[in-house]
């Protein structure tokens, strides 16, 4: 997400920092400390301004809701929009989702958004996709077997990419549609998704099943510099 630099982000980032951890690869195996009693870990990658985020969390107080956004920017109003709500079990993260597998362990997850990435048109670039195969090899280590990626873009190029990423990788599908509203709003709803929506443009949704998998040997390692190419 591109914003204009804020003059007072530090002082922003100062009065919502409860809801930043600053470390996360101390809690490692470890994320459920935060909220003991909570029934499932969900994560978002890309969480903008936080209208999913905060909204999500609201709507599901049992659950430990971790949002991941390497734009500070972005994240500092995510934040202070939890804050507002008085919102006791999200957290936020600033960090590249690259190193996901740095601060998550093995099937730590139940559950993991990503929610309109950055659809990264140029075919050179198409190892940046959050749904490049590699990407989805991460997500696999960290969400449990069984567990679910949920992934919305209004981009339709980028969805039939994914649909072929995640059939290469043997990822069950389920629930997807093209056209998510169609028929009338459909869950909760992004601050980008609402502006699109209204514009008529159709939200492309669905749902992955995790599963471990083996990438073929050249596919296999993908560094965070690799990755940005």
């Amino acid at each position: 997400m591109r914003m204009r630099k804020m003059k007072n982000l530090d002082s922003r980032m100062e009065a919502t920092s409860a809801y930043r951890i600053g470390n996360p690869a101390e809690y490692k195996g470890a994320w459920r400390s935060l909220k003991k009693d909570c029934t499932a870990l969900w994560v978002e990658v890309g969480c903008g301004k936080g209208k999913f985020t905060a909204e999500t969390a609201e709507a599901n107080p049992d659950v430990l809701l971790i949002a991941v956004e390497r734009c500070q920017e972005a994240m500092v109003v995510a934040m202070e929009k939890a804050q507002s709500m008085g919102l006791k079990n999200v957290f936020f993260i600033d960090m590249d989702v690259a190193g996901i597998e740095d601060i998550f362990a093995f099937g730590e997850m139940d559950r993991l958004f990503i929610n309109f990435p950055d659809p990264w048109p140029r075919k050179k670039n198409a190892k940046r996709r959050l749904t490049f195969r590699t990407f989805l090899d991460k997500y696999c280590r960290t969400v449990k077997e069984g567990g679910e990626i949920h992934f919305k873009t209004d981009n339709a190029p980028l969805f039939e990419f994914s649909l072929e990423e995640f059939a290469f990788c043997g990822l069950q599908v389920n629930n997807l549609t093209r056209n998510l509203h169609e028929n009338g709003i459909v869950g909760i709803m992004t601050g980008y998704e609402e502006k699109f929506h209204a514009m008529g443009t159709p939200i492309n949704r669905c749902e992955v099943v995790c599963k471990p998998f083996d990438l073929p040997k050249e596919e296999k390692v993908c560094t965070t510099q690799e990755a940005q190419m």
